[in-house]
């Protein structure tokens, strides 16, 4: 039988064998498109490509295409582990044509591909044409020999395809297997098509219009090609399956998940095996790709994948963390194809695990809240929005969780009380995700690389350069000139700006010629190779065409390579002394500090930054040279450097080596892919001080730190404070420590003794005795700066000494007036504490006071100790 692997191997080597290039899979993170949270389709990487705004330096490729569609307008959750091929997480194979071969050349590639090369009968095929597409139906005729019987036309938008409302568009033809008689369902376009009988494996498209809106169609100057096989139920197929959970992949991870649990694979629990096997794999691959469980957005959506696996794990008898301990499973039937599973396992590792960890805390008791409101329902009753709510507010049950629990009992959600309840969260969050996507590259910086090419970046080796202006914008708009006073942006054909990017913030410098000075205060980079110098014109004309000599702020620049190069050092410290699940999640290099975020699950302890400090120092002690060598990626990935998510790499990739092990050993301390500027040597960093470490949100955590002069000024402020203390305190600043905690020791023995003296003045020792009312014991006592938390415990005290009667203690302390008044038990009946004090505090300037009967507590904006007392002394008179 032949392997999972070997398809995917044997697709792209034949299309190689036939001038296409083999691609890695892009990230599942699009970096061309933010109206999608996932890259759902195997043409999604190209699609500048197909739109003209981007053009590659060839016109044939390939891929294994990672896809995820659990979000959005493509999510096949909810399906997933229920059905014979739904997915969370699927291959997409694929191969492309920009603008070189078409419809005949790839219907003449996909039979022989699967008639010869992977031997399937041509009798088993059958294909599906847009209707008006005769073109194509003749050319299945003449090149595979297909009859009018096994050509099925279908005029619905299944066999047309779009962009979008505008852009590219064409017919599709689409090759579906038959498995014979014996499985029900009919053809495509039949009544009986939903049937498992007919399985479309391979989609065509042809690429030849582009749509211009209100149903107006040109012909495009160069069709192109996008094709998309599932691999998963193209393997069903080879592999005689009519299920993909069948499939050897899937089904390793699936008896994984069986021997894990102790429970038969396909017993009582065979769809939870389904569905933890399944996500498995977009947890693993989200994780790797720099997709962190979150409360919304991308993070959001792996948070539902996992939490609803862990569920399914729960269900089969899980009472510990167990999701992660399926991972080696996965990387021994992928991680041949897919190396970055195993690059990120100490990640993938432990954010899994993490997970699983925070919400076992919840699941016990969310579960048997769901429980028990499920018994309450009639058969076939909805759960009320509002409980659906209280599990995902509380529990941290998503709403497909909860829905996936109910199905099992025949019930569902009442899903429009719990979008009435989720209303505030569920704008809070679209508010949240328009920014949380990668920013759309405007079309025109795509047309000016499309014209002038990209720009030739001189920064590594030089700070200043003659250029040519090649075009200037003020927003969308490409001026002819602009003149002093005016803000632009400026192109040139050759800069030493660096453009802001991987963390590094842009340079900033000057752009002179005759008569002519620009001041740039921005620089940054688009649409991957394009230097962008944003800046006022202070004198002359600037016309395209024109010649500028080009120079950066040269101390800026300094300070913002020395922080770059230190927070390599800084990652490669963290990794060493915190675990190799320690990744960026982003950083910022600017002159006066860097800041640096990791996946990492805790706070660091004082121990821990202080030995990561001083090994950076050391590091940079070493003054080791810094190392930069242009690889392929392959190259690079086998030196152990380290690729940053989100980051995009061409063929040819910059690697930076920094730092030697020891003194002896020549290999490099930190091996990073790195497009950013860098010190020559360590020793230029200066000095490394690490200034803070925060939370950011769950699993990041933000250190900041400062290098350099920003690190001596740093230090230089905590002396200045140190000596102005020790000024204070009339010693050296070497004594100063000793002094001050003397000084609080001191302080804590006055308090004490304070406290002392407080006490014996308000239970009258030392003081004059309490007098007689009518025959009632008053105790009052006017207390200045006593402490008013103080007040209740002394007035408990001298009610004890006196046995009966009352006491009224008043503070001043503060420029204010606290009063306690208590009430001895056997007086209650005749006095109330609470009223006593009531009627204090307004004489005190405030309202209110509250207690019991026999001790209550009021205040005001002033003590009014003699009419207080005298309005006691006259209660008491009368009482």
């Amino acid at each position: 039988m032949i392997s999972t692997n070997d398809i995917r191997a044997q697709f792209l080597q034949y299309f190689e064998s036939h001038g296409h290039r083999i691609l890695p899979s892009a990230s599942l993170v699009p970096q061309n498109d933010p109206s999608l949270l996932f890259t759902n389709a195997g043409m999604v990487p190209f699609k500048n490509v197909f739109t003209g705004q981007e053009t590659l330096p060839f016109k044939r490729a390939t891929t294994a295409q990672k896809v995820v569609r659990a979000g959005g307008k493509h999510n096949d959750l909810d399906n997933v582990g229920y059905t014979a091929r739904h997915h969370t997480f699927f291959e997409m194979m694929g191969n492309f044509s920009f603008g070189d071969y078409f419809k005949a050349e790839v219907i003449e590639f996909a039979w022989n591909l699967l008639t010869k090369g992977f031997n399937i009968p041509a009798e088993k095929l059958l294909v599906t044409v847009y209707a008006d597409d005769h073109e194509a139906a003749s050319l299945w005729k003449k090149i595979a020999g297909l009859s009018d019987d096994k050509i099925i036309p279908i005029a619905t938008s299944d066999n047309f395809w779009r962009m979008g409302d505008t852009g590219p568009c064409g017919p599709s033809s689409e090759i579906f297997y038959d498995h014979g008689p014996s499985v029900a369902g009919g053809p495509p376009g039949s009544p009986d098509e939903d049937g498992d009988r007919f399985v479309e494996i391979w989609n065509l498209v042809f690429m030849q219009f582009f749509e211009e809106g209100e149903g107006k169609r040109t012909n495009l100057p160069h069709p192109s090609i996008d094709t998309g096989m599932g691999l998963e139920r193209f393997a069903a197929v080879m592999q005689g399956k009519k299920d993909n959970y069948d499939t050897d992949t899937i089904r390793a991870l699936i008896e994984a998940s069986a021997d894990l649990l102790k429970q038969d694979a396909d017993g009582r629990f065979k769809t939870s095996h389904r569905v933890v096997a399944d996500h498995l794999r977009s947890t693993a691959f989200l994780i790797s790709d720099g997709v962190l469980p979150s409360r919304e957005g991308r993070g959001y959506v792996l948070r539902r994948i996992m939490r609803r696996a862990m569920r399914h794990l729960h269900l089969m008898g899980s009472k510990e963390p167990v999701f992660y301990r399926l991972l080696p499973a996965l990387i021994q039937q992928m991680g041949h194809a897919y190396p970055e599973l195993n690059q990120h396992k100490a990640l993938i590792t432990e954010t899994m695990k993490g997970e699983e960890e925070r919400f076992s805390a919840l699941l016990g008791r969310g579960m048997a809240l769901l429980e028990d409101e499920m018994d309450r329902l009639s058969s076939n009753g909805h759960l009320p929005g509002d409980v659906a709510f209280k599990l995902y507010d509380t529990f941290g049950f998503p709403l497909d969780l909860t829905q996936d629990v109910l199905r099992e009992r025949g019930h569902k959600v009442d899903e429009a009380g719990f979008e009435s309840a989720m209303a505030e969260q569920r704008q809070r969050a679209r508010a949240a995700w328009v920014g949380s996507g990668d920013s759309a590259v405007e079309t025109v910086w795509f047309d000016a690389r499309d014209r002038f090419g990209g720009t030739e970046f001189l920064g590594y080796v030089s700070e200043a350069a003659d250029a040519q202006v090649q075009a200037i914008f003020r927003g969308s708009d490409e001026l002819a000139e602009a003149k002093a006073g005016d803000e632009v942006a400026i192109l040139l054909n050759q800069s030493p700006f660096y453009g802001e990017s991987g963390g590094q913030v842009g340079d900033h410098g000057t752009l002179t010629g005759p008569g002519l000075r620009i001041e740039i205060t921005d620089t940054q980079k688009k649409n991957g190779s394009l230097i962008v110098h944003y800046g006022r014109i202070v004198e002359g004309t600037l016309k395209p065409g024109m010649d500028v000599h080009a120079e950066i702020d040269h101390v800026r620049r300094t300070a913002v390579r020395g922080h770059h190069s230190a927070t390599h050092l800084l990652h490669e410290a963290l990794r060493r002394h915190i675990g190799e699940h320690v990744t960026q999640k982003g950083s910022l290099n600017t002159p006066d500090r860097l800041r640096f975020d990791i996946s990492q699950p805790r706070p660091l302890t004082d121990d821990e930054l202080k030995a990561i400090e001083a090994e950076v120092n050391a590091r940079i002690r070493q003054n080791s040279p810094v190392e930069t060598r242009l690889m392929t990626q392959e190259q690079a990935i086998e030196s152990g450097a380290m690729a940053l998510f989100g980051e995009k790499y061409g063929d040819e990739v910059r690697v930076v080596f920094m730092g030697n092990e020891d003194e002896k050993n020549r290999q490099a301390y930190s091996i990073e892919l790195c497009g950013g500027t860098h010190v020559n040597r360590l020793g230029e960093i200066g000095l490394f001080r690490i200034v803070s470490e925060t939370g950011v949100s769950s699993g990041v955590r933000r250190i900041e730190a400062v290098c350099g002069a920003a690190a001596e000024q740093t230090i230089r402020t905590s002396e200045d404070r140190l000596a102005e203390m020790a000024a204070l305190l009339k010693v050296t600043p070497a004594e100063a420590p000793a002094r001050l905690a003397a000084l609080l020791e001191e302080r804590k023995a006055l308090n004490a003794q304070i406290s002392s003296l407080q006490h014996k003045l308000a239970t009258g020792e030392g003081a004059s005795s309490s007098e007689t009312i009518d025959g009632i014991t008053l105790a009052a006592r006017f207390l200045e700066e006593v402490n008013p938390k103080d007040l209740k415990g002394l007035a408990d005290g001298l009610l004890k000494q006196i046995s009966s009667g009352v006491v009224a203690l008043i503070s001043g302390a503060n420029e204010r007036g606290s009063i306690v008044i208590a009430v001895s038990k056997d007086l209650t009946d005749r006095f109330d504490a609470v009223k006593l004090a009531r009627e204090a505090s307004a004489l005190m300037g405030g309202k209110g006071g509250g207690g019991r009967p026999d001790m209550a507590q009021a205040g005001g904006s002033e003590p009014a100790a003699d009419a207080v007392f005298a309005m006691i002394r006259k209660t008491l008179a009368e009482g």
